[in-house]
C-alpha cells in the first residue's frame, strides 16, 4: 500500500474498502483503505471523519508515521485555503509549490536528538516535483483548470488571520493561507515520502476583498474536491518512481 490521499473525503463509496488502525509511538491512527480497480489507496481524513479535530490539535506525527509504517511512499493532499493574491479567486485550484511557516505550538519534526545523530532536511523542493508535474498533466487531460503555483502560508489557527497579518504575508510573497500544510509537508520529507498539495481557494483572506463568508466555504470546496480526488486516483493507477525526485534523499546528517 504505497499511495495515500490526505483530506480526500467525499469518495469513500468509490470502491470496496475497510478500516485499519495503525499504532505508532505518537498515537493510534485509523486509515480507510479502498480497492479501486485493483489499486489499494489509503484515505486519511486530516481532521477526523467527523471533522472534529481543529488544525492546531491534529496529531500530525502520528498521521504521517502511520502512513509510513503501512508502506506509503506517495501522498497527495487537498487543502482549503484563503487567497491573498488577486490572481487567485474563490473557486480556483492551485498547486502548492512552497510554504511560509507561522505555526507556533505544534510538534514539527521527528528529529529530536537523543541517541540519534543531528539531522537536517533539505527543503529546496518541499512539495514533490514529480507529483506536482503529474497533477498538472493529468488535470489538463481531465479538463480541470489549474490557476497556477502558489506559496502557502501556514498559520496556527483555529482563528482566522487579521488584515494586518495578511498584508504582511502578501509582502513576504505568500499567495494562499491555511492552517494544516505544516508540519505535514516537513514530516513527509523526513520520512522519505513524496508529498504534494493541491489547494482549493475557498474565500478571500481577511481585508483583501470582502469579509470572510463562512457559509460559502463548504460549497466552494465541494465543487472541486471530488474532481481533484479523481485525478489523484488516476495518477496513482500509473507507475510511480521515487528516482524522479529527491524526496527520499533529503536528510542531511552531521
Amino acid at each position: 500500500m504505497e499511495k495515500a490521499i490526505i483530506g480526500g473525503t467525499g469518495v469513500y463509496d468509490a470502491g470496496d474498502g475497510y478500516s485499519k488502525k495503525v499504532k505508532t509511538k505518537y498515537g493510534e491512527v485509523e486509515l480507510d483503505i479502498l480497492n479501486i480497480d485493483g489499486e489499494e489507496i489509503i484515505f486519511l481524513p486530516r481532521h477526523g471523519k467527523g471533522h472534529s479535530v481543529p488544525p492546531h490539535l491534529i496529531n500530525y506525527r502520528a498521521n504521517m508515521m502511520a502512513l509510513r509504517e503501512i508502506g506509503v511512499k506517495y501522498i497527495y493532499s487537498t487543502a482549503a485555503v484563503g487567497s491573498c493574491n488577486d490572481k487567485y479567486e474563490p473557486g480556483d485550484v492551485v498547486v502548492i509549490k512552497d510554504f511560509l511557516d507561522f505555526t507556533k505550538s505544534r510538534p514539527v519534526t521527528f528529529f529530536e536528538g537523543g541517541d540519534e545523530s543531528v539531522k537536517h532536511v533539505d527543503m529546496s523542493d518541499p512539495y514533490c516535483r514529480n507529483l506536482r508535474e503529474k497533477f498538472y498533466a493529468t488535470a489538463k487531460e481531465q479538463g480541470l483548470s489549474i490557476k497556477g503555483d502558489a506559496v502557502y502560508v501556514c498559520t496556527e489557527g483555529p482563528r482566522f488571520e487579521t488584515a494586518q497579518e495578511i498584508n504582511m504575508f502578501k509582502k513576504m510573497g505568500g499567495d494562499v493561507v491555511g492552517m494544516t500544510s505544516v508540519p505535514e509537508v516537513v514530516l513527509a520529507k523526513e520520512l522519505g515520502m513524496c508529498y504534494a498539495t493541491v489547494g482549493i481557494i475557498s474565500n478571500w483572506c481577511t481585508g483583501v476583498k470582502e469579509e470572510i463568508t463562512l457559509h460559502d466555504i463548504q460549497g466552494t470546496i465541494e465543487k472541486n474536491k471530488e474532481k481533484i480526488t479523481d485525478i489523484f486516483i488516476k495518477i496513482f493507477q500509473q507507475e510511480l518512481h521515487q528516482s524522479n525526485c529527491n524526496c527520499n534523499n533529503a536528510i542531511i546528517e552531521l
